[in-house]
């Protein structure tokens, strides 16, 4: 890594760096028990940064946890998309990271294209966070482990088991299994696998991983399951999609089939009687409002990480 803290996906730090991350994030959140969500943060320390969040796709959680956390820390922020910028009107990225670079002190970049994202990293001069791309997102996950050890424990050694095709939270789930060292079954469609270069580090790195082409017993024992939504913006064979996921529904049988404590998370938006049941998702196992909520906590410890405060 460069001197420049930019987070742009877990395999590019060791499991002490994450950990280190993670264990601020549950301290910033025990910090704020009871106060207005308003609020500074009592130390504040982020008074005088400023942070910039450009988004090519649209975002509920995402534009919102980032923008209250770094208010809370004490920073400000600038929310714009694409189109306001002149990155959409043919500017190169190069040129808009080094204008940027002058003007604000850590940017977020929810994108399209991946590469994209490496390319505004490569020529900024301050810290670029990945809130998201094609590939992966880490973020999401930071928040997932968070919400996992507070219903769990230690999430070293659980079984986790992924129900849905091999999409850029799969990526960002395994580069997270091999650091946080705990045991990942994907089951996906045979036309929707994960990533064959992820999976391939992964091997190299010593991942516990599995890949099932079938639902079938997937969750047996399972501490956690997670699913996402089927159709993503900019899919467009949404008819195969469907056709090819169906047999991969997280139902009530799924979870009876995983440990009495298991629990259910979903990144959110979630589509009912699509990637998951209604008694699922609002029943007993679910934690995915306690998963949404996380994302502010482990991306405030992200921007503290990024500019040097911890």
């Amino acid at each position: 890594m460069s001197d420049i803290r930019h987070f742009i996906d877990l395999s590019d730090f060791s499991g002490a760096q994450l950990r280190k991350i993670l264990d601020h994030a549950k301290v910033i959140k025990a910090s704020r028990d009871g106060m207005p969500k308003g609020s500074l943060d009592k130390d504040a320390p982020l008074s005088g940064e400023s942070l910039a969040m450009i988004f090519e796709k649209s975002s509920t959680r995402t534009r919102i946890s980032f923008d209250v956390g770094m208010r809370q820390l004490g920073g400000t922020t600038l929310v714009m998309q694409s189109g306001d910028l002149q990155l959409g009107r043919g500017e190169t990225v190069p040129d808009t990271a080094k204008v940027l670079s002058r003007f604000v002190d850590v940017i977020m970049l929810r994108a399209n294209d991946h590469n994209a994202l490496l390319e505004l990293a490569k020529y900024a001069s301050v810290p670029v966070i990945n809130a998201l791309t094609n590939y992966s997102h880490p973020c999401q996950l930071m928040a997932d482990i968070l919400t996992i050890e507070e219903h769990l424990g230690q999430i070293d050694g659980k079984k986790i088991v992924w129900m849905g095709d091999g999409n850029n939270v799969v990526t960002s789930l395994i580069h997270a299994a091999v650091r946080f060292k705990f045991s990942l079954t994907l089951a996906c469609p045979a036309s929707l696998p994960p990533a064959a270069k992820v999976l391939a580090w992964a091997k190299r790195e010593g991942g516990d991983i599995t890949v099932l082409s079938s639902p079938q017993d997937a969750t047996i024992g399972a501490d956690v399951v997670v699913t996402d939504c089927w159709v993503s913006m900019g899919d467009t064979n949404v008819e195969e999609r469907m056709a090819a996921l169906a047999p991969f529904q997280v139902t009530q049988a799924s979870m009876d089939a995983a440990a009495d404590h298991a629990i259910f998370m979903h990144c959110l938006p979630a589509h009912r009687g699509e990637e998951v049941v209604s008694s699922v998702i609002d029943g007993h196992h679910s934690v995915v409002f306690d998963e949404a909520e996380n994302r502010l906590h482990a991306q405030k410890a992200i921007l503290a990480w990024c500019l040097g405060k911890i």
